[in-house]
């Protein structure tokens, strides 16, 4: 079974404690991911920031408009340096995706790595080529693009 990387660094203009603020809020989720996914949590009540042991469960349509459960758990937070959440249920056969943030003059280096399996085996490895790893590159350049929109460039 293919695992799959993605690593995405982004420079942000900006204090360490402001990006982890809004990075780390579950809330914002929605704000950073693209509306064609229609991004929907239904966790009742979040909190401000992650923490480890807490999950987030939501809905996504990643597809064809195909309205999927996924749930996440953050299993490690340091703030305002990393965060971790790995999948429990959702559109991929295993997700871990790490936050790593670096403080560094005139603001903070974001590094995401993702690692990741598609589901449905060889039918998942050829959709991964076809365009599941270009919808995932999308998605972090509109994430990139919001989180410059908000802190500015760098």
């Amino acid at each position: 079974m293919a695992i799959y990387r993605l690593e995405r660094t982004q420079l942000i203009p900006a204090p360490a404690e402001q990006v982890w603020a809004f990075i780390a809020s579950p809330i914002k989720l929605r704000e950073i991911t693209p509306p064609y996914m229609r991004f929907e949590i239904i966790t009742g009540s979040l909190p401000e920031n992650m923490y480890a042991g807490m999950l987030i469960c939501y809905y996504v349509r990643p597809l064809l408009g195909i309205k999927l459960k996924w749930v996440t758990e953050i299993t490690q937070a340091k703030g305002p340096d990393y965060f971790v959440d790995v999948q429990h249920r959702g559109p991929f056969r295993s997700w871990h995706h790490q936050h790593l943030f670096r403080a560094m003059a005139g603001g903070v280096e974001m590094t995401d790595t993702v690692h990741y399996q598609p589901p449905l085996g060889i039918l998942g490895r050829l959709a991964n080529g076809l365009f599941l790893k270009k919808q995932l590159h999308d998605l972090f350049e509109y994430r990139r693009v919001k989180i410059e929109e908000r802190f500015g460039r760098f």
